[in-house]
């Protein structure tokens, strides 16, 4: 009699534009056990093209098996749409394990959901806190990581945020930064993409610049006070500026394109990963106050200023080339001086930012989940 092979589905979520740069490298590495069912669920968090459908042509990700299509909305909204979605899914798909990554809506909206039906849930990026609840992302963390059965942390710093937290040290495991294992796999593509020709850039003479979180776009006074402090440091250098979708509704309502109408100052639609990456290789600082840019920066050992009170990443400011700048105007002015005069800190890459952490990953999960299935 022919032997029947049990697998163990696994369901990864995805919905927002930096979990498609994480999960990319993971269903590579998972698909290959044979013992695996690999399925993507897209919560369609992220549902413009240039916000999503980009990203699975560049990064080869196969087709979500599953579209949620939960649109936008207030937090509530948005969360509430998805975790009905997921929880009928999950429901029909009976999963053995479900993946998520960061720190978005359809993490904590998938944490929730797998809670209540008794799945287990393994988080990536777990451990990560900036110290401030107002940020919804920081609720999203904590709730996901305390709903976890799984939790692969990406620098050492996560241990004790949590283990302050109680959670139990057998949970943990140190798998590294998964954003790196993309970022290395498609330095060597980025070459092709001639980046800096398209938009007539020279290397190492120009600033990427790029702000989307509401404390800087949405409050009137502070994204004045940032383009003012923009347009001065484009007297020392090219600023190449990539509008997000709701940065620029605000840059045209608040008349902010008055402020930013100089010849040194490239602003242009969203653009792709990899022009992204060859963007931030070729400059000679990266402004922003992106999570995803801090790291990126930091292997890439390029200068970052970040225009946030806080990070939940502080290894990049530790060990690698981040300074938080806050809303401090001046010190922000005084940073970008003394990377134009090669005084800036050369920063360091954190341990286990080498690519193979979804490797790590995947051999956690095969001995776990094999073993717990009687595999």
């Amino acid at each position: 009699m022919k032997k029947v092979h049990k697998l163990i589905k696994i369901a990864i979520i995805a919905g927002a534009r930096p979990n498609f740069i994480k999960i990319a490298p993971l269903i590579k590495e998972l698909s290959k056990v044979k013992q695996f069912s690999v399925k993507l669920i897209h919560t369609g968090q992220h549902y413009d093209p240039v916000m999503s459908d980009i990203f699975f042509k560049e990064l080869n990700i196969k087709k979500p098996a599953i579209n949620i299509l939960s649109g936008s909305g207030s937090h509530a909204v948005q969360t509430a749409k998805i975790m009905q979605g997921l929880e009928q899914v999950f429901i029909k798909l009976k999963p053995s394990v479900v993946i998520v990554v960061g720190d978005v809506n359809s993490t904590l909206s998938a944490a929730i959901v797998t809670s209540k039906l008794h799945i287990p849930l393994a988080h990536v990026e777990a451990g990560l806190r900036s110290g401030d609840m107002k940020m919804p992302e920081e609720v999203n963390r904590i709730v996901t990581d305390r709903l976890s059965e799984y939790l692969f942390i990406p620098s050492e710093d996560a241990y004790e945020n949590l283990n302050n937290e109680g959670i139990e040290r057998s949970k943990i495991f140190f798998a590294g930064n998964i954003m790196i294992d993309t970022l290395i796999n498609n330095l060597k593509k980025i070459e092709k993409y001639k980046v800096l020709k398209k938009y007539k850039l020279t290397k190492n003479n120009y600033c990427l610049v790029t702000l989307h979180r509401p404390s800087n776009v949405d409050n009137k006074k502070m994204f004045i006070k940032i383009s003012k402090t923009i347009r001065a440091i484009s007297e020392t250098v090219k600023i190449f500026f990539p509008v997000h979708p709701r940065t620029m509704i605000n840059i045209e309502k608040f008349g902010i394109n008055k402020i930013l109408n100089s010849p040194d100052i490239l602003l242009t639609k969203p653009i792709g990963y990899r022009e992204t990456i060859a963007l931030v290789a070729g400059s000679k600082m990266v402004i922003t106050d992106s999570g995803g840019l801090q790291e990126e920066s930091t292997y890439l050992r390029k200068p970052c200023l970040t225009i946030r009170p806080n990070t939940e990443r502080p290894v990049t400011v530790t060990i690698g080339t981040n300074t938080v700048v806050g809303d401090n105007m001046k010190l922000l002015l005084n940073l970008v001086k003394d990377i134009m005069n090669n005084k800036y800190k050369a920063g360091n890459r954190p341990k286990y930012w080498d690519g193979r952490t979804s490797e790590r990953i995947r051999k956690t999960l095969v001995k776990e989940l094999l073993s717990k299935n009687n595999i």
